[in-house]
């Protein structure tokens, strides 16, 4: 470090919203971790008790105040810190850090801004601000006008041509942002965007392009590497805390990533970022054509899910950063050995699903936006996306056993619900696959990219597969388990449940697939589908897919083996 630190104030996650949630409490608590480390006292500002950061133990003084620019100034004036972190609390802390250098308090109490400065925050974060800055280095944006007026709203709309979008600057989870196909629609639009914001973005719409992310840190030396880039499974259109997203990202080529990659630093250094942030993407799927949507300057919701799908501790090698090391000075905390300098590499698969508690609040509208409405995530890991996503659904907490075999639920018009994105759309497109929908007819409906609904629709096949064994659970009774022991062994049956495992079916849905849930108990039927694999082996091994192979040579490209 060139300037000694003795004291840092943190501003932390604040209370717990829709848009802010525990994923900045994650990002706070890994900065202050950092700072234990180097010995530097910490001092925290968080409202909410029920957060690690304010656990006992993590910070040395902690505030339970509001992170806003009255609060912080006066603790500033009785802790007197060297410096203060902005970009680990979310986008109340880098609003309420950005007013505090204007009005000057951090200049009246000799507080130095660690990390990105401030100036690229504002950059950042002020549209046309940040438009102007990418085009200096020619980097496209979304086509759009900066507005501070509802008549200048009118006229910008009208210059660029209906369909536009609506965003609000400096807002929370794309608050007050959303899509507007008419004059009606944008006055109203209109409205509540200025209710949020001085300051509103009117772009044209580009519904239906990818969104595509990349999380990339950078030392004050200049030295870049991208950590983790994210697909998400719905198309632009869909707030990224509102989507599937899933990494690294599947159906670019190598050109179209590397692409993204190389502009996404390019993008930072000129900025002047020091620290992480993540650079969202548009991208047309049927060309190269890109347009840059935003720069978080700052750890996001997708920091904390690249931090734990890569083992890469982004919030605490960016509070490092800030504090004037390199990232070649740096070991990655979580692996021990390689250097910070270093970028995973993924041979597995990770998929966030997002969680809604929209039953439980009477006139809510369920259909998903540029707004966020979900209240949590979960994170699945597998080593193929059916497998990852299977296993995610499982965890969402709506009572679903996957992507198949779930309860029946009631859709009135599959056509309509595709179109306009819902809490449940997921499992909407599993029923129309079901019914006999086309990839391409859902595609067309969705825009989601066709390499996902092939790969849904893998699933649906061995459900249907598993659908054929239904005598499976009668034989059982009557056969002798040597007998039925070696039935099971038969090439096709031990590939069809070895493909159903590999691909996330959980045991209950293989029992229930096959008709075992109709002849016993939930719990039981799951326990059999166990019993059955263990008379197989089927358990989670190395290389099991390798002896299989070799005992039925003649079967190698039987049922799916071309996925395995």
């Amino acid at each position: 470090m060139e300037k000694e630190i003795k004291k840092v104030l943190l501003l932390g996650s604040g209370a717990l919203k829709i848009g802010q949630a525990g994923e900045f409490d994650y990002s706070g608590a890994q900065a202050l971790k950092a700072l234990k480390e180097e010995g530097i006292h910490s001092v925290l500002i968080n409202p909410n008790i029920a957060t690690v950061q304010t656990s006992k133990d993590v910070a040395d003084t902690v505030y339970f105040q509001p992170v806003t620019p009255e609060f912080v100034e006066r603790v500033i004036e009785k802790e007197r810190p060297d410096g203060i972190l902005l970009s680990f609390g979310g986008q109340t802390a880098l609003n309420c850090g950005v007013e505090l250098y204007e009005k000057g308090v951090l200049e009246k109490y000799g507080v130095e801004v660690l990390g990105t400065p401030v100036q690229a925050i504002i950059d950042t974060e002020d549209r046309d601000l940040f438009v102007k800055r990418l085009d200096e280095i020619g980097v496209k944006t979304i086509k759009s006008e900066a507005c501070s007026t509802v008549e200048e709203v009118q006229k910008a709309a009208h210059e660029l041509g209906f369909p536009v979008i609506l965003r609000a600057a400096y807002a929370l989870g794309g608050l007050g942002s959303g899509f507007c196909d008419n004059e009606e629609e944008l006055l109203a639009q209109a409205e509540e965007a200025f209710s949020f914001s001085p300051q509103v973005l009117v772009e044209k719409s580009l519904k239906g392009w990818k969104e595509i992310e990349y999380e990339v840190v950078r030392d004050k030396y200049d030295n870049c590497i991208t950590v983790c880039n994210m697909e998400n499974f719905d198309p632009l259109g869909i707030h990224t805390g509102e989507s599937i997203v899933v990494a690294p990202s599947q159906t670019l080529t190598n050109s179209e990533y590397h692409k993204l990659r190389a502009l996404a630093i390019k993008i930072i250094r000129h900025i002047g970022i020091v620290g992480e942030c993540n650079v969202q993407y548009a991208l047309d799927p049927n060309s190269e054509d890109y347009r840059v949507i935003e720069v978080n300057a700052r750890l996001s919701r997708s920091s904390a899910l690249a931090s734990k799908a890569t083992g890469y501790p982004l919030a605490f090698v960016a509070a490092k950063l800030g504090l004037g090391y390199g990232l070649f000075d740096l070991k990655n905390s979580v692996t021990k050995t390689t250097s910070a300098f270093f970028e995973p590499a993924l041979d597995y698969v990770v998929v966030k699903i997002p969680r809604w508690d929209l039953t439980k609040f009477q006139g809510v509208k369920r259909q998903l936006g540029s707004s966020m409405k979900s209240v949590g995530e979960v994170m699945a890991i597998g080593r193929t996306f059916e497998e990852a996503l299977q296993k995610g659904l499982r965890m969402i907490g709506q009572g679903m056993h996957g992507f198949v075999e779930n309860h029946a639920i009631k859709i009135p018009d599959i056509e309509k619900s595709l179109h306009e994105p819902t809490d449940m759309r997921i499992f909407v497109v599993s029923k129309a696959l079901k019914i006999g929908y086309t990839i391409e007819q859902i595609h067309q409906l969705t825009m989601i990219d066709r390499w996902f609904l092939e790969k849904l629709k893998h699933i649906v096949d061995i459900d249907q597969q598993l659908k054929e064994y239904a005598h499976l659970s009668e034989i059982s009774e009557f056969m002798e388990p040597s007998e039925f022991k070696e039935y099971l062994q038969s090439p096709e049956v031990a590939m069809l449940l070895r493909a159903a495992k590999v691909y996330g079916f959980s045991d209950f849905q293989i029992a229930r697939a096959i008709g075992l849930e109709n002849r016993m108990k939930m719990e039981q039927a799951g326990l059999t589908i166990r019993k059955w694999r263990k008379m197989l082996g089927l358990v989670p091994t190395v290389n099991q897919i390798d002896t299989l192979a070799a005992e039925y040579p003649a079967q190698t490209n039987y049922l799916y083996l071309s996925y395995l």
